[in-house]
């Protein structure tokens, strides 16, 4: 699939942060779906990411770092809604593995 070109202005339009996440829950979506909660540090505070997370127990995710588009607009993902963009790769089944500092880092800064 091709993809349209982007300048580097696309990318600085991006505000993508390093946050904590502090709470895990099932969400009420169709698709099995965590309900996350990141702490983003005092900038920022916490936000709200939902996705569907087969590799993860949610006790595991329980203090990991993410990294996240933190400046979208809020998405509705059935009865939730989405304040972040966790990012992430797929396996080679197509499940999330998330994109992870290998160093804990202080919460909020930004990739660069």
């Amino acid at each position: 699939m091709a993809k349209t070109t982007a300048d580097f202005s696309s990318f600085e339009a991006l505000d993508i942060r390093v946050g904590r996440v502090t709470k895990v829950e099932d969400a009420q979506t169709k698709k099995p779906t965590y309900r996350m909660t990141i702490d983003f540090g005092s900038t920022i505070g916490s936000k709200v990411s939902c996705g569907a997370y087969k590799n993860y127990d949610k006790e595991a995710l329980i203090g990991k770092q993410v990294i996240a588009v933190v400046n979208f607009l809020p998405r509705k993902m059935g009865p939730e809604v989405s304040e972040v963009l966790v990012l992430g790769v797929p396996n080679e089944k197509g499940e999330t593995i998330y994109v992870m500092p290998q160093q804990n880092v202080a919460l909020g800064v930004s990739l660069f």
